[in-house]
């Protein structure tokens, strides 16, 4: 019920913010001054939101690695070498998820793709 209750959500947000799309696009052709405007203020939202998601993401990934981890080890000692070792890539592949997403809200926010 709830993957279905957050697909509906964002389907509903597609949904809302569709028609202000197509909207910049009109505006677009009517002042070139507010299309810039429009895009940047547009990039620094979605910048801002796809950061915000990844380190959240990112964030609940790792604490519920290392919650694992830490139980595997009490639960066995002797392994906690081979556990440890395993949660420390995992850690850092989560890690690199992040890090990409900086590198994309970093490109859209200095390398004017559109000519700008």
């Amino acid at each position: 019920m709830k993957k279905l209750s957050a697909i509906l959500v964002l389907v509903l947000g597609i949904m809302l913010i569709a028609p202000a799309a197509f909207a910049a696009a009109a505006e677009a052709a009517a002042a070139p001054d507010a299309a810039k405007m429009s895009f940047y203020a547009t990039v620094a939202i979605a910048s801002a939101l796809g950061i915000g998601i990844a380190t959240l993401g990112t964030g609940i990934g790792m604490g519920l690695g290392i919650g694992r981890a830490v139980e595997g080890i009490a639960r066995n000692p002797e392994a906690s070498g081979k556990i440890m070792t395993t949660m420390i890539v995992g850690l850092a592949l989560i890690e690199s998820l992040a890090i990409y997403t900086l590198v994309v809200v970093l490109i859209l926010l200095y390398a004017k793709p559109f000519g700008f």
